[in-house]
């Protein structure tokens, strides 16, 4: 039967419909599928569904009202005329809706038809390919927009770069956008995103600055393209710059701006101000909520987060992995077993126990709770092991002293066929470190580069350093910095440097103290070391030069803080 309403339309358009006109009011009257059936009964009875506009009308409702794209298609396959403008309506809805790989699969038909494409399809199709990570399809696709003229197009110019930079291929994506003669936002923000997504940070800050300089107006998208940026290098003056930009050209009230600014003060240490962006919000989705939460545990506000995770709980607002992983780091870094216990439980009755990243963060959050059993009941408890569940674990042992435990778990996992990566090696090392197994962690710092491809990193050399300096190796210490595959940084010398207070070596320690770049952990040592030998003027001097720091250092606040 039809509803009320659309009897009545039918009623009133009822002389009309032999002319196919005023269905769009018809249409726009509808409000679930059903009805929208009802009415398209109507038309393929009056014969309207041979009117372009009215088929373009009824695949664009069904679009909005159906859950799937299958309506909507049933009803395209059987329309008797097809032009542009519906193939477009088609493309793009499963450009937006999905799946993806049938707007490409339309695009190749409506090209087999012998219809030429234009800016509206190939924009969708580009899109498609982004999102697939379909590079060979761009491709072909980008030689069909230079094929039919429309490689000057800027919002086509948009989408390559876009695409190019989801596949990883940031040439062909900066290549893209140098092809485009008049930039606009859309193009801009394109670029710098691209940049950002393949981890080109600073190069992605750079265009950012270029576009700004070059006139044109950033909007939000592209405030929350840059602000991870700053928030990843720490760059808080830039992003403050940024967050008064945002005021300035009113887009600060924007949700999804709020949240990158909560995520960049969080990451750099202001949590009064991020908390206060976040009060400040008159609507909050849940990444408002991960992101002040991250914010808090990232700050080591440990009962803060948990308290606004149970706010979160009394407001019935629901959770997912990325909260719990936060909330997990939380009771960690508070080192409360029963809180972390209560938490893996509500975890399980949601369902959340198979995340890869919770099952991770359990098993850390376990060990710095000092309970290596439940650690290895969550690991063992995995159907699924990676690199990571087995990293965690082995960090776990080695964090606690279990130097044999962490290298027979290691050897499990290769025995598996998981390929270690850095992080593990560094656990690896840390095992050694505690441990004082010497000869395994040179072992394993070798096997680094020569098994595995993986070149040391700093983190990994004062492991070394430290490993053989505390076990008394001083000259063998001091060998491994001169030989290092990198250069070594303030961090080497310190570890070297506290060796040698440990083991009473103050003539190795004032040959390094004399090459090293001047730095106060080095100057502390170094004193300790003169006090220790009764070299009071040493003593003094360094004093004196460490005061001159702190002055230094106070003035220099002094003066950022007067502008």
């Amino acid at each position: 039967m039809l509803s009320h309403s659309l009897r009545s339309l039918l009623e009133k358009f009822q002389p009309l419909f032999s002319t196919h006109f005023r269905f769009n009011e018809l249409l726009d009257s509808c409000s679930s599928l059903s009805q929208l059936k009802q009415v398209h009964a109507l038309i393929l009875t009056n014969g309207s569904h041979k009117s372009l506009p009215v088929s373009t009308k009824l695949i664009n409702k069904a679009v909005s009202l159906s859950p799937t794209m299958d309506y909507a298609r049933q009803m395209f396959d059987a329309m008797p005329h097809r032009d542009v403008f519906l193939w477009n309506t088609l493309i793009r809805s499963y450009s937006h809706l999905g799946p993806c790989k049938e707007a490409i699969f339309t695009y190749r038909n409506m090209h087999r038809s012998g219809l030429s494409p234009d800016t509206y399809t190939f924009t969708s199709v580009v899109r498609s390919c982004a999102m697939l990570s379909a590079l060979q399809e761009g491709k072909q696709v980008h030689c069909n927009v230079i094929k039919n003229g429309f490689d000057v197009d800027v919002y086509i110019q948009s989408s390559l770069v876009t695409m190019y930079a989801q596949n990883g291929e940031p040439l062909d994506s900066e290549q893209a956008f140098d092809d485009i003669v008049v930039r606009n936002v859309v193009t801009w923000t394109s670029m710098v995103a691209a940049n950002v997504q393949n981890g080109y940070l600073i190069k992605g800050l750079k265009t950012f600055i270029e576009m700004v300089t070059s006139g044109t107006k950033p909007n939000a998208i592209t405030l929350v393209s840059v602000l991870p940026v700053c928030a990843s290098l720490q760059f808080l003056n830039m992003g403050m710059l940024v967050h008064g930009l945002g005021v300035k050209l009113g887009v600060d009230s924007y949700i999804s701006l709020t949240n990158s600014l909560i995520a960049l003060y969080g990451k750099c240490g202001n949590v009064t101000i991020a908390r206060a962006l976040f009060d400040q919000m008159e609507a909050r989705t849940l990444v408002s909520w991960n992101a002040m939460i991250a914010s808090y545990e990232h700050n080591n506000s440990n009962e803060a987060a948990i308290q606004l995770f149970n706010t979160m709980q009394e407001k019935n607002i629901n959770f997912d992995n990325i909260t719990m992983v936060s909330v997990i780091s939380a009771c960690a870094g508070l080192g409360s077993l029963d809180m972390g216990k209560r938490v893996h439980e509500l975890v399980k009755r949601n369902g959340l126990d198979s995340n890869v990243a919770i099952t991770n963060a359990l098993i850390d959050m376990y060990s710095k709770c000092g309970s290596l059993d439940l650690a290895s009941n969550v690991f063992y408890s995995l159907p699924h092991r990676s690199v990571v569940s087995w990293t965690s674990i082995i960090s776990a042992y080695a964090s606690h002293g279990y130097g044999k435990e962490a290298m027979f778990l290691f050897s499990k996992m290769k025995e598996e066929g998981i390929r270690p990566n850095g992080v593990t090696f560094m656990a690896i090392l840390t095992a050694c470190r505690h441990s004082g197994l010497i000869e395994e962690g040179k072992k394993h710092f070798k096997s680094m580069s020569e098994d595995y491809f993986i070149i040391p990193g700093i983190d990994h050399c004062v492991s070394m350093v430290d490993l053989l300096g505390k076990n008394g190796e001083l000259i063998e210490a001091y060998e491994f910095i001169q030989n290092m595959p990198i250069q070594p940084d303030v961090d080497v010398w310190v570890a070297l440097l506290s060796a040698c207070r440990i083991h009473g070596n103050l003539e190795l320690a004032n040959r390094i103290y004399q090459i090293t770049p001047r730095n106060v952990g080095c100057d502390v040592i170094m004193i300790d070391m003169y006090a220790g030998a009764d070299i009071w003027g040493h003593v003094a001097r360094l004093r004196t030069c460490l005061d001159e720091k702190k002055m230094k250092r106070i003035c220099g606040h002094t003066l950022l803080t007067g502008f």
